[in-house]
């Protein structure tokens, strides 16, 4: 997930790539603070350099998913919220074929999926995991334990979010996670690629441990 701050001078654009040649599949556009033409151009850039490689999404904003799309450019979907547009809407107007993430982290959240037509969630998004700068406003963090809780009562994939670090890669796969998400693991790191590189490891590693 991508932080145009935490990016710094290397910019946005270069650390999908980097991450991406690092072995990471999905990268989600997510600037908070970006004018709505600016996250448009970021989205068509991030797509042009990446989209061949990774699943390219972009958090929240339906609008710019759906205005890039009409280019012909390599966007794939949409992350929301439970504050954005109800997620039914959100594929009736992205179509059956766009990825439609979702963030849920209570059993309540989980029990509104159940009203919800087959297909209309692609997968979870889970967490916090551990308190992290890059979410002020963040839901009181999981733990490992508590994300494990709520990837147990959903057959969707669950991806985890939220000051996670490699350390905690084979601890959430464990626990069920279908994949982690970070910001800063990789944003800010001096070497993304490196980064990557280490996350996709310990990722492959808890597999062959399990």
């Amino acid at each position: 997930m991508t932080d145009t701050q935490l990016c710094g001078p290397r910019g946005v654009v270069e650390t999908a790539r980097a991450a991406v040649a690092g072995g990471v599949r999905v990268v989600q556009i997510r600037e908070k603070t970006t004018s709505t033409a600016d996250l448009y151009q970021l989205l068509l850039q991030t797509a042009d350099a990446v989209g061949h490689a990774a699943t390219v999404l972009v958090d929240d904003r339906i609008d710019v998913f759906l205005a890039a799309r009409a280019t012909g450019a390599a966007g794939h979907g949409v992350h929301v919220g439970q504050s954005d547009l109800p997620v039914d809407r959100v594929r009736a107007l992205v179509g059956p074929d766009a990825v439609v993430g979702l963030t849920a982290n209570t059993p309540e959240h989980l029990a509104a999926l159940q009203a919800l037509p087959p297909g209309t969630v692609d997968y979870l998004g889970v967490g916090v995991i551990r308190p992290t700068a890059t979410k002020p406003d963040h839901p009181a963090p999981l733990g490992i334990e508590g994300f494990g809780q709520i990837a147990a009562a959903t057959a969707l994939p669950c991806v985890a979010i939220g000051g996670i670090e490699a350390p905690d890669v084979a601890s959430l796969r464990a626990a069920g996670a279908a994949g982690i998400a970070v910001v800063s693991a990789i944003c800010a790191a001096e070497n993304p690629q490196r980064s990557a590189e280490d996350l996709v490891a310990q990722w492959g590693r808890s597999n062959t441990n399990e």
